[in-house]
């Protein structure tokens, strides 16, 4: 076996950010490493994911998830390789899920760490496409949204890792019509000519809600929400009569210092007895291996097709969420060590 490594560089959370993100709440420190206690493996990361949720847990408030702490390394989601192991069922050389991100080197309790296939898909798709970005486009859709054949999908932040598999699930179903929305021209392009959206616009070009109803003119049934905002209140316009609304993310009140107002149109839930319902993914886990089995059918087959952006070394890690919170990936965002 290879000599460990001495010392791991990890992001910490130095500052509270009020508003935007600014490069002065983080630092990336070196911290040293040890072997493994009992139970846990070291493990080398290769890929950890940024996702619009760590905003959250960057302010000091009581939420579903705790918050980062001041002058620790901050968490989430990351895929690597064993390097050392003290736990039954675990060698070196496996590769595993876990939740240390945002560091090289993640000393983790084996009980949290999960065995996956680099021969399925790509180690990096663990954290997206067959990952808890997937299972919340697939939960959210058929197990909040009450999707069914026929339905007419609405989805917001549609190029994202979640809205871009919740579009592609949608028509692999037998959606009616399903219509994305998006922050580019690109993003637009890609969501109808490689993800199959019947549908797409840029909702920088207009208001929200008179695109909506040129893309969906005999309304829609389902509204897949990752922006809240301007999109919500256009979805309560367009929604039938028993729609459905699965409100997943609101990334567009994320960095507001103020209270932002709601939907100005929210009596009209009342007379078309709409259900919205918010979603947290870790309330699905028992849809985990139903999830992962159609999903890896469906891109083995083809017929689903995902993308990742990709930014390379660990330094880069608070650009990286920058850039997600600005929009500038297409499809997962995550850093990746595999260097």
């Amino acid at each position: 076996m290879s000599a460990l490594p001495t010392s791991s560089r990890e992001w910490h959370l130095v500052a509270r950010p009020h508003g935007w993100p600014e490069a002065s709440d983080f630092a990336l420190r070196e911290t040293p490493v040890t072997a493994p206690g009992e139970g846990r493996v070291l493990v080398r990361n290769l890929h950890f994911s940024v996702d619009p949720y760590m905003r959250g847990r960057m302010n000091d408030v009581k939420s579903y998830t705790p918050p980062f702490k001041l002058d620790h390394p901050m968490d989430g989601g990351a895929v690597g390789e064993v390097v050392a192991s003290n736990a039954e069922g675990f060698a070196v050389g496996d590769h595993v899920l876990h939740g240390l991100g945002w560091r090289e080197y993640a000393d983790v309790p084996a009980k949290h760490a999960v065995k996956v296939d680099g021969s399925v898909a790509p180690l990096s798709a663990y954290l997206g496409v067959l990952g808890m970005p997937g299972l919340t486009a697939y939960a959210g859709l058929f197990e909040v949204a009450s999707f069914k054949e026929g339905d007419a999908v609405f989805v917001s932040g549609a190029a994202g890792a979640v809205g871009s598999q919740v579009g592609q699930m949608a028509k692999i179903k037998g959606a009616s019509r399903v219509i994305g929305s998006a922050g580019s021209d690109e993003k637009v392009k890609l969501l109808v000519e490689e993800y199959g959206f019947d549908a797409a616009f840029n909702y920088k070009n207009g208001p929200v809600r008179d695109q909506l109803a040129e893309a969906a003119p005999d309304g829609i049934d389902v509204y897949f929400d990752n922006v809240g905002g301007e999109h919500l209140e256009a979805a309560i316009s367009s929604l039938n009569v028993h729609g459905r609304a699965t409100i997943c993310g609101m990334i567009a009140q994320y960095n507001a210092t103020e209270p932002t107002p709601g939907p100005r149109n929210l009596a009209l839930v009342i007379g078309k007895r709409l259900r919205l319902q918010g979603i947290l993914v870790g309330d699905h886990a028992d849809l985990q291996p139903q999830f992962v089995q159609d999903v890896a059918g469906w891109i083995a087959s083809g017929e689903l097709k995902y993308r990742e952006t990709k930014v390379e070394g660990i330094e880069n890690g608070y650009d990286a969420f920058v850039g997600l919170l600005r929009g500038e990936n297409t499809g997962k965002m995550i850093v990746s060590l595999d260097a």
